[in-house]
C-alpha cells in the first residue's frame, strides 16, 4: 500500500501536468500560425490584396499590443472568475477561428477578416495572461524546481502547437477540398478538450482587489513595477525578444532573397520550432541542476555563435542555415522555457499581481515585434533591397546584416544585462 502510494505521488505531478502542456498548445496554435495562414487564405479565397491585408494586421498588432495591460488588470481584479472567464475567452476564440475559415463573411471580407482577428487575438492575450499567472501557484504546488517543470512541460505544449498549426492545412489539403475548414473544426474542439481538462485549475484566491479594482486601477501593477528585480527581468525580457523578433521579421525574405532558396521557407520554419521544442525539457533539466541564469547565459551564447556564422552565408547555402535554424530554435527553447518561469518565481515571492504582471510581460513581448515591424522593413528598403528581385550585393550584404549581426547585438546587450542581475 505504502508502494502504491509512493508511486502514484511520484507520478502525480508529471501526469498533472499533461492539461497545461495541451492547453499551451491551443493557445499557441491561434498565434503564430494564423499570422502565416490568414493572408493567404484570403488572399486566394477572397481576392483581397497582400498590402491592404499587410496594413490591416499591422493595424490589429498595434491594438493587440496595447490592449495587454488592460488584459492583465482585469485577470487580476477578477481572480474569483478566472474560469467563466477563461470558457468565454476560449469560446470567442473557437467561434473567431470558425468565422475566419469556415463560414463566408456576411459582411465586406476585409471587415470581417479584421473582426475575426480582433476577437480571436484578443481571446488568445487574454488566456496567455491567465494562464501563466495561475502557473505561479501550480508551480509552487510542484515543489523545488517546480517552476522550471512547468516551464518545460507548457513551453514543449506551446512549441508542439506551433508546428502543428503551421502545417496542418497543407498537410490537411490532400485530404480534403477544404482545408482550412477542418482546421477551424478541429482547433474548436482542441479548445473545448483544453479547458475542460483544465476546469480544475483556474483556482483564484477570491481577491477582487476591491480597493483598486475601480479607484485606482493602476494599482494592481504596483507589485511587479515596484520590485527592482521584477522590473529588471522585464527589461531582460523586452531586449531578449529583439532579436527573434528582428529575425522573424526578415526570415522569408533572407531564404528567399540571400540563400536563393525559395519554397524552402515552410520545412525551415518547422525545423526551428521542432528544435525549440526537443529542447524545452532539456534546458528545464539544466536550469535545475546547474541554475536557471547559467543555463540560459549558455542558451544566449548558442544563439549568438548561431547568427554570427548565418552573418557570412550566401545563395545556396542551405544545409548550413538548417543547422542554424536548428542550433537557434534550441536557443529559443531556452528563452521560451527558463525566462517567464524566473519571473513566475520572482512573482510567488511578491505574492501578488500575477496577472497585471504577466499582462505587462505580454506586452513588452508583442512590444518587440511591433518595433521590428516599425523599423526594419523601412531600413531594408532604404538599402535598396525588394523582394523577389535581383538585389544587389550591396542589398544582400544590408540584409544579412540586419537578419544576423543585429541581434548578436542585441542579444549580447541582454545577455550583459542578465550576467549582472542576481537571479
Amino acid at each position: 500500500m505504502t508502494g502504491t502510494a509512493a508511486a502514484s505521488s511520484a507520478t502525480a505531478p508529471g501526469a498533472s501536468l499533461l492539461p497545461w502542456s495541451l492547453f499551451a498548445a491551443m493557445i499557441a496554435a491561434a498565434g503564430l500560425p494564423i499570422y502565416i495562414h490568414a493572408p493567404k487564405f484570403y488572399v486566394d479565397e477572397h481576392r483581397l490584396s497582400l498590402a491592404t491585408l499587410g496594413l490591416t494586421l499591422a493595424a490589429l498588432r498595434l491594438v493587440d499590443v496595447v490592449q495587454d495591460p488592460l488584459l492583465g488588470w482585469l485577470a487580476e481584479v477578477a481572480q474569483g472568475w478566472r474560469g467563466a472567464l477563461v470558457w468565454g475567452s476560449a469560446l470567442i476564440m473557437a467561434l473567431a477561428m470558425l468565422g475566419l475559415f469556415a463560414v463566408t463573411p456576411p459582411v465586406a471580407p476585409l471587415l470581417w477578416f479584421a473582426l475575426c482577428l480582433t476577437l480571436l487575438f484578443s481571446g488568445f492575450s487574454f488566456l496567455t495572461i491567465v494562464f501563466y499567472a495561475q502557473g505561479v501557484a501550480k508551480a509552487a504546488s510542484l515543489g523545488t524546481g517546480g517552476h522550471f517543470r512547468l516551464a518545460s512541460w507548457r513551453e514543449t505544449g506551446s512549441l508542439i502547437g506551433v508546428s502543428l498549426a503551421a502545417v496542418a492545412p497543407v498537410a490537411l489539403a490532400a485530404l480534403t477540398d477544404r482545408p482550412f475548414t477542418v482546421f477551424a473544426i478541429g482547433f474548436a474542439a482542441l479548445a473545448v478538450l483544453a479547458v475542460v481538462l483544465m476546469r480544475h485549475e483556474w483556482r483564484g484566491s477570491g481577491r477582487t482587489a476591491p480597493g483598486t479594482a475601480f479607484g485606482n486601477p493602476w494599482a494592481v501593477f504596483r507589485p511587479a513595477l515596484s520590485d527592482a528585480l521584477a522590473r529588471r527581468l522585464l527589461l531582460i525580457a523586452l531586449l531578449n525578444a529583439a532579436p527573434v523578433a528582428v529575425t522573424s521579421t526578415l526570415f522569408l525574405f533572407f531564404v528567399e532573397s540571400r540563400l536563393a532558396a525559395p519554397g524552402w521557407e515552410g520545412p525551415l520554419l518547422l525545423l526551428f520550432f521542432l528544435s525549440a521544442a526537443a529542447s524545452a525539457p532539456v534546458w528545464g533539466r539544466l536550469a535545475t541542476r546547474l541554475g536557471a541564469k547559467r543555463a540560459l547565459l549558455a542558451a544566449m551564447a548558442l544563439a549568438i555563435a548561431a547568427f554570427l556564422w548565418a552573418v557570412t552565408l550566401r545563395e545556396g547555402d542551405t544545409a548550413a542555415f538548417a543547422l542554424i535554424c536548428a542550433a537557434s530554435g534550441a536557443a529559443l527553447g531556452a528563452d521560451l522555457t527558463l525566462l517567464p518561469a524566473l519571473f513566475a518565481r520572482r512573482l510567488a515571492v511578491l505574492g501578488e499581481g500575477e496577472g497585471a504582471a504577466f499582462g505587462l510581460w505580454s506586452f513588452v513581448s508583442k512590444l518587440s515585434l511591433a518595433i521590428a515591424a516599425a523599423t526594419l522593413l523601412p531600413a531594408l528598403a532604404a538599402a535598396g533591397f525588394a523582394p523577389g528581385a535581383a538585389n544587389s550585393a550591396q542589398a544582400l550584404l544590408a540584409l544579412s546584416l540586419l537578419y544576423a549581426a543585429l541581434p548578436c547585438g542585441l542579444k549580447l546587450f541582454a545577455m550583459g544585462l542578465l550576467a549582472l542581475t542576481d537571479v
